[in-house]
């Protein structure tokens, strides 16, 4: 299954609408008094659409991934007057104050925090003319969030490994990707430096607990994609043999997921969590040796599930329009 020009077209169409779609909204908010009682875009002048901000965040991602791709792509200039219109500079100081605001430490940690960096490396690789000034605004926030990353992780003492936005093991994919993009040796070094301290004793995962009812990422997968992206390719198999000794036993890690009200926001979850599966098991199986047991297992996994949730990235719920799109971008990519 190939990703064609008309399902990026689709993709793209989502949030060219919902990052101007300020209501309905879901804000994770600390009030330090009552002149933080503030709307949406007053909080947040370029993050304030897509029903959340880390949404709004990966709805940027998506549009330009799809305009650097794609570039014969319908929607370019749609595309091209959105950063216009919110990637200037006084903007983003209004965005950097909200995190440098008493009480707000943990704001979008770490889910934001990875996606705002990922955001930023496909800024640097677009060859849109404006490019490199829509990240030059955004620069400061980018620093910001390093910063953040680089004390964090070090502080964290035990993984935190729920299928929701604070999975460490998805961050630190994203943040790993942009660090090795930027060649910054301080940042991919703390993030493989959490990402052995977590993970490299780990064995017989219990996979078979998975999926949890609100879940967007796989817990297993995400972990097995980050080790797969830190471990030589030898010391991965072996790995992988110690962390998933059987695959075929883990049935319901195999399976799409089931999503029974794809209007309800949480149980929307599902058809996220049946994407970004596809797209975990997709590279995985790039990293395993062609002849491994669990290459044809995961290759065939994957596209089930791409099979079971593509069709309701646009279902008319804004539960899941308003981020689905991105994760179905992930998982009908060709695997680096």
């Amino acid at each position: 299954m190939h990703l064609t020009r008309e399902q990026v077209s689709i993709f793209a169409a989502l949030p060219l609408r919902s990052l101007r779609h300020e209501y309905p909204n879901h804000i994770m908010h600390v009030l330090n008094g009552p002149h933080d009682v503030l709307s949406p875009r007053a909080l947040h002048p370029v993050f304030y659409g897509c029903y959340d901000w880390h949404s709004a965040v990966h709805g940027y991602w998506l549009l330009a991934r799809c305009a650097r791709l794609y570039p014969e792509l319908a929607q370019q200039a749609d595309i091209g007057a959105l950063f216009e219109e919110h990637f200037i500079a006084a903007n983003m100081q209004q965005e950097l104050a909200y995190f440098t605001a008493p009480g707000r430490a943990s704001f979008e940690r770490p889910y934001g925090w990875a996606w705002l960096l990922a955001l930023a490396q496909e800024l640097q690789s677009w060859q849109h003319q404006s490019a490199a000034r829509w990240l030059a605004a955004m620069q400061p926030l980018v620093e910001e969030i390093r910063r953040r990353v680089l004390h964090f992780f070090p502080l964290l003492s035990y993984a935190i490994r729920v299928g929701t936005h604070y999975n460490s093991a998805f961050a630190l994919k994203l943040i790993l990707d942009f660090a090795r993009h930027r060649h910054d040796a301080e940042l991919e070094s703390t993030v493989v430096a959490a990402a052995c301290r977590y993970f490299i004793a780990d064995s017989n995962y219990p996979a078979h607990y998975e999926p949890g009812g609100d879940e967007f990422l796989s817990a297993a997968l995400t972990e097995a994609l980050l080790m797969a992206d830190v471990l030589e390719p030898d010391v991965y198999v072996d790995w992988f043999a110690q962390f998933l000794p059987s695959l075929p036993d883990v049935e319901r890690l195999l399976h799409p997921a089931e999503v029974s009200d794809r209007s309800d926001p949480k149980i929307a979850h599902l058809d996220g969590l049946n994407l970004s599966r596809a797209w975990c098991m997709k590279r995985i199986a790039r990293r395993l040796p062609q002849h491994h047991a669990a290459t044809a297992t995961l290759t065939i996994a994957a596209q089930r599930h791409i099979q079971a949730s593509l069709p309701h990235v646009a279902s008319g719920h804004y539960a899941g329009e308003h981020w689905l799109a991105t994760f179905a971008m992930l998982a009908m990519e060709t695997p680096a």
